[in-house]
């Protein structure tokens, strides 16, 4: 936040203040007021040139006629538009009118072309969607209300009517609105140029550059002097770049990555109170963030290393140090301090040692040795600051240079729309080198805005075709000398400064107080041999040269740029590419506030190509909180804006100019007669203002021109009518009054009269009246009296029956009540008797019926587990069969080997008892995959058993034992026979297995079925009391 001198006085307006002549009693007037800026009130009683007047809040001032400012009773309670509209242009005319607008949630207003928007510090989303586009896209200024869309349009239709560039500058100070103001002309453009996906940027200066048909062909970023000190220094209540607070709102997992927490754990953040701002979610801008750095074309590995790099920085801040053992010397505080300071490495990958020795240690090189020295405390916060400073300047040239790479430029384009985005004037506690380079800009660009006000000014008269000479206005060329003269200028002095390497801060300021000692802009405060002052257009600001030598020099200290080039993160190595060898000695000496300089004379060369308009951001209050507006803080940023110096050049020339309707509406009153005759409204207002007796006003093609005060003196000539008549009318206001009055005090005489002979009438009356009364009453007293006696009585006696007849059934009632409470204690202790006994004979009764229930179980139990043994030997015998089944086949198999040796003559029947093997085979088959299925569904009853293969040696001796093979294969056929009849044997004990299987798990099932209704009867029992 920005602080201005309290002591700034206000301009002094002679077209806005009245001559003390046109102050008269009942006037309505504005003073000055220490809280509220400016208050309005009535002038009570006038003496000489003091003026009584009862404030608005119930006090009573006296102040001098040369104090006092005119207030326009008659201006629209909601504000009007365009404030050169106002009948008083003058600072209170101005705050009332912004105050009045602000409450209405108006918060633009035009001054001429040059538009005011207040912050209203909340979401306003019907100002800004496509709608409101369409409404201001091809209006006229003036023609719809003020918006930030009606100046985007004025600049392209002008670039595409005229084919000139221009350029729309956004200022005021921080918190003012301005990085919003400038995404809104940043969209709103885009949306002209058929880009409406683009966003605006929150860099300093945008860019967009457009062809012959108005789309938009390119974009460039420009900045100038980033604002390098926010990082390690801020106000409260304001907050440093967003990206810190963004990154420790991010997901938890880059949270804990970072190592990263709640933003006041970082001493960067937490030297303000302000954390976060009214509806807006840090965690959703973040993602947001990355979103549009994922458009630009950031990859991955860059956004991981950019946001590693911010969270360095906030690392670093955290670094403290103490004394050292040795004199100036200092080293880390605590642990705390260390732990960051290993953070910081990790995320920069560089040697936490060599960090720390870059932080409190440096090198100075001579012909004879190396000196290395070391930094005391104060000295290594300093830089410890310098190095979280040039980091992220780095990082931001970096990212600047990748988005103008990435949207590309059009060197074909012959027309740009530049959107300028200023720092405001800024004047703290303490003011250094950034602060004089930024209050220098502003007096740059308040010199070229108060040249375009003037030629407005101009432009305004030529189109109204008056007569006008040359209007002076105040011109802040000296200032600028004082900064930029060369030789002998400010930035000059301190560029030769540095080239001495015995020079110092104190040299320095020595050498500026004997050359300006008799600047009047200039002055050396008391009390101090380092301190300067300057007197700039929005107030006096005083500079702390002690640090200008160091911050004016261009250059990375020795030691973190050999740091941070030997990184092992090549991005941030990236950042600082090593030196040339030979930089120091070859190179000339480079100087931030000269190269400052020509930027800014780049800057305004280029805006002087263009065509301007201006916008000026205003803050309503310290706390950013919504429906405030503090007068004393938007009155001096609308005199540091420039807006003031604008209204005072216009009050230069002719500062009332009303349209010659409303001239008539207001003043017609002055000369009745010249309104009844047939005129036309231009001649009425000539012979008004003849009468009047004006000189210097003009008369244009549709407005009345006034000069200055010229409005106050036909207000006062208005306001003497308005009395006069006023007069007139109460004098015969009095006059029917009183006669009024008289004759109803005639008829009232008559009245009273005939009231009064009514009345003496009626009181005799009246006393006949009380005589028959009297008697009346004195009859019905004793009747009373007696009635009541006899009433007395009988309540006595009907009292005392009604309480011996109470107390006897109360008491007859008693023994029945204790009576029935007896017999419900016997009927409730007979029952509770047998219902105890009841439950111990059920008890008895459960525990038998589980008792036998569980012996009938185990009995089942034990059937069970023997048909489960009787199923085992079934299967051990199935077992057997299969093996003796496969020996015969392999046995076969090795016959049917042998059979190929016989003669034909065995052919045929060899065929034969193949074709018999290979049958039995298939059944073989089939009775396997029978056993296999029967396996699955008796599983629970049979284990499986791998099967035991005996090889059966078969000895072939020779071909002479063919016949005995014969022989053999007979008594086969005879086996297989046996086989046969086996396998059905076989087939029969199985299905008998089956069956009985299956009857053994029925019983099973229904043993686990009658255990599990023991079980439950048993719990049941437990249970029951």
């Amino acid at each position: 936040m920005e602080h201005y001198p309290s002591a700034t006085k206000a301009l002094a307006y002679g077209g806005s203040r009245a001559s003390p002549d046109n102050i008269i009693i009942g006037s309505d007037v504005w003073l000055e007021d220490s809280k509220l800026a400016w208050i309005d009130g009535r002038v009570t009683r006038i003496n000489g040139d003091d003026v009584h007047i009862q404030t608005t809040n119930g006090k009573t001032v006296v102040a001098k006629k040369s104090k006092v400012y005119p207030k326009d009773t008659e201006a629209p309670p909601g504000g009007v538009d365009d404030m050169t509209r106002l009948s008083y242009l003058h600072e209170p005319g101005v705050l009332q009118n912004l105050a009045a607008r602000y409450e209405l949630n108006e918060i633009y207003t035009y001054t001429g072309n040059i538009l005011i928007a207040v912050n209203p510090f909340q979401r306003l989303p019907h100002l800004y969607d496509t709608h409101m586009m369409e409404q201001y896209k091809g209006a006229a200024l003036g023609e719809l209300s003020p918006h930030v869309f009606a100046i985007a349009d004025v600049a392209y239709r002008a670039m595409i009517n005229e084919g000139k560039s221009n350029a729309i500058l956004v200022s005021g100070e921080s918190g003012a609105g301005k990085t919003e103001t400038t995404k809104m002309l940043m969209r709103y453009l885009a949306h002209l140029g058929g880009r409406s996906g683009v966003e605006g940027r929150t860099v300093e200066q945008q860019v967009l550059e457009f062809d012959k048909s108005g789309r938009i062909s390119g974009a460039a970023i420009r900045t100038y002097l980033l604002e390098r000190s926010r990082v390690c220094q801020i106000s409260d209540p304001e907050r440093n770049y967003h990206c810190f607070y963004l990154l420790c709102a991010a997901p938890a997992e880059e949270v804990e990555k970072y190592k990263l927490g709640n933003p006041k754990s970082f001493h960067y953040l937490n030297q303000s109170s302000c954390y976060e701002l009214d509806d807006v979610d840090d965690a959703h801008e973040y993602l947001s963030l990355r979103r549009a750095m994922d458009i630009v074309g950031i990859n991955e590995e860059e956004q991981e290393a950019i946001f590693r790099v911010v969270a360095a920085i906030l690392h670093l801040g955290n670094v403290n140090f103490v004394k050292g053992d040795e004199i100036d010397s200092s080293a880390i505080k605590d642990e705390k301090s260390r732990f960051h300071l290993n953070i910081t490495s990790e995320l920069l990958r560089c040697d936490a040692s060599n960090l720390e020795d870059a932080l409190i240690k440096r090198v100075m090189v001579t012909p004879e040795e190396v000196i290395t020295m070391t930094l005391d405390p104060v000295n290594a916060l300093a830089s410890r600051d310098a190095l979280a400073k040039t980091i992220y300047s780095r990082l931001f040239d970096w990212i600047v240079e990748k988005i103008n790479n990435s949207i590309g430029q059009d060197p074909l384009s012959k027309s740009i729309i530049g959107v300028l985005d200023i720092y405001g004037f800024e004047s703290f506690k303490f003011n250094s080198f950034e602060q004089f380079c930024i209050n220098f800009a502003n007096e740059k660009l308040q010199q070229h805005f108060n040249q375009h006000v003037f030629k407005m000014e101009q432009e305004e008269y030529s189109k109204e075709e008056i007569n006008w000479s040359y209007i002076e206005f105040v011109d802040n060329q000296d200032v600028l000398d004082l900064i930029e003269k060369k030789p002998g200028g400010i930035i000059s002095l301190l560029d030769e400064a540095c080239m001495f390497p015995k020079s110092t801060h104190e040299t320095f300021a020595q050498k500026l107080y004997q050359t300006f000692q008799k600047n009047k802009r200039f002055s050396k405060p008391k009390l101090s041999r380092t301190d300067f002052t300057i007197m700039h257009y929005a107030g006096e600001v005083t500079y702390q040269a002690d640090l200008f030598l160091d911050k004016n020099k261009d250059y990375v200290v020795a030691e973190h740029q050999a740091l941070l080039t030997a990184a092992k993160c090549t991005f941030v190595a990236a950042l600082f590419p090593p030196l040339p060898q030979d930089s120091s000695k070859s190179s000339k000496f480079s100087s931030i506030g000269s190269r400052f300089k020509l930027q800014l004379q780049s800057l305004m060369e280029t805006l002087s190509a263009t065509e301007p308009h201006y916008i000026r951001c205003v803050k309503p209050n310290n706390v950013l909180k919504p429906a405030i507006f503090e007068n004393a803080n938007v009155i001096q940023q609308l005199r540091c804006g420039g807006v003031l110096e604008a209204i005072r050049i216009s009050c230069a020339g002719y500062p009332t100019r009303k349209t010659f309707y409303e001239f008539l509406l207001r003043f017609g009153v002055l000369a009745p007669e010249f309104l009844e005759g047939n005129y036309d409204d231009k001649v009425v207002c000539q012979m008004i203002l003849d009468k009047m007796g004006l000189q210097g006003y003009q008369i244009g093609k549709s407005k009345v021109f006034l000069r200055a005060g010229q409005m106050a003196e036909l207000d006062a000539r208005r306001t003497e009518v308005l009395g006069n008549a006023a007069r007139k009318i109460q004098r015969s206001i009095r006059t029917y009054i009183a006669r009024r009055d008289f004759v109803a005090l005639r008829e009232s005489a008559i009245q009273l009269q005939a009231l009064c002979r009514y009345s003496k009438a009626c009181k005799q009356f009246k006393i006949l009246q009380r005589e028959a009364a009297a008697l009346r009453i004195q009859k019905k007293f004793r009747q009373y009296v007696a009635r009541k006696e006899y009433v007395g009585v009988q309540l006595s006696a009907i009292t005392l029956q009604t309480g011996l007849r109470t107390m006897i059934a109360r008491n007859e009632f008693r023994m029945k009540k204790e009576t029935k409470a007896a017999v419900q204690v016997q009927a409730k202790w007979r029952s509770y008797h047998a219902y105890a006994y009841y439950k111990k004979l059920r008890k008895a009764a459960l525990v038998t019926q589980c008792g036998w229930r569980s012996r009938v179980a185990r009995k089942e139990l034990r059937n069970l587990k023997m048909a489960a043994r009787e199923t085992g030997a079934l299967k051990e015998a199935k077992d057997k069969l299969e093996k003796r089944v496969e020996e015969l086949t392999w046995r076969l198999q090795l016959e049917k080997r042998l059979r190929t040796d016989l003669e034909e003559a065995k052919t045929q029947e060899t065929a034969k008892l193949q074709a018999a093997l290979q049958s039995k085979q298939l059944e073989l088959e089939e009775a396997k995959a029978m056993v296999i299925k029967e396996r699955e569904a008796a599983r629970r009853a049979i284990q499986e058993a791998p099967p035991v293969i005996k090889e059966t040696p078969v000895i072939v001796q020779d071909t002479g034992k063919i016949d005995f093979l014969t022989s053999e294969l007979e008594t086969v056929k005879a086996l297989l026979q046996s086989e046969r009849k086996s396998k059905e044997e076989v087939k029969n004990s199985y299905s008998e297995m089956v069956t009985k299987n299956e009857d053994l798990m029925k019983q099973l099932e229904e043993t686990v079925r009658k255990a599990s209704e023991f079980q439950d009867s048993m719990q049941r029992s437990l249970q029951t009391p």
